[in-house]
C-alpha cells in the first residue's frame, strides 16, 4: 500500500474524521509550530519528537468512533475522558481519547495538547 500524501488523503471518504482532524490541526497551530507527518495509519504532530497522533480505529476494529487522539506526555493524566492510558516506556505515557466530533476538541483537550507540545520540545 502506498503512503498517503497527507492527512486529507488518509482521511478521504471519512468526512467526520477529517473535520475532527482539522479541529485538532487548528488547535495545534494556535499553540505553536509543529510538523505534520502522515503514515499509512495515522497523522503525527511533531516537534523534536511526536506529541499528538490522530487515527481512525475503524481501520483496525469495528468501531463507530470517527477519530482517536493519542497524546504523549511525561506523566499520567487521570480523566474519565480517556479510553485508555498506557505507559510504553519510562517517562512516556500515551493517552487515547475517542473524539466523536470537532466540538470534542474543547478547552480541556487544547490544554492537554499544549502540555504535550511543550514536553516534545
Amino acid at each position: 500500500m502506498q503512503e498517503p500524501a497527507g492527512p486529507e488523503d488518509l482521511l478521504r471518504g471519512f468526512p467526520d474524521s477529517l473535520a475532527i482532524y482539522r479541529e485538532v490541526k487548528q488547535a495545534v497551530d494556535e499553540i505553536g509550530e509543529a510538523s505534520v507527518r502522515t503514515a499509512k495509519s495515522q497523522v503525527a504532530f511533531r516537534r523534536r519528537r511526536g506529541f499528538a497522533y490522530v487515527w481512525r480505529p475503524g481501520q483496525y476494529v469495528a468501531s463507530d468512533v470517527p477519530l482517536v487522539l493519542s497524546l504523549a506526555l511525561p506523566h499520567e493524566i487521570h480523566s474519565e475522558r480517556f479510553k485508555e492510558v498506557v505507559h510504553p516506556s519510562p517517562g512516556a505515557w500515551m493517552h487515547h481519547l475517542e473524539l466523536r466530533g470537532p466540538r470534542g476538541v474543547d478547552e480541556e483537550v487544547r490544554g492537554w495538547l499544549a502540555e504535550a507540545w511543550a514536553a516534545a520540545g
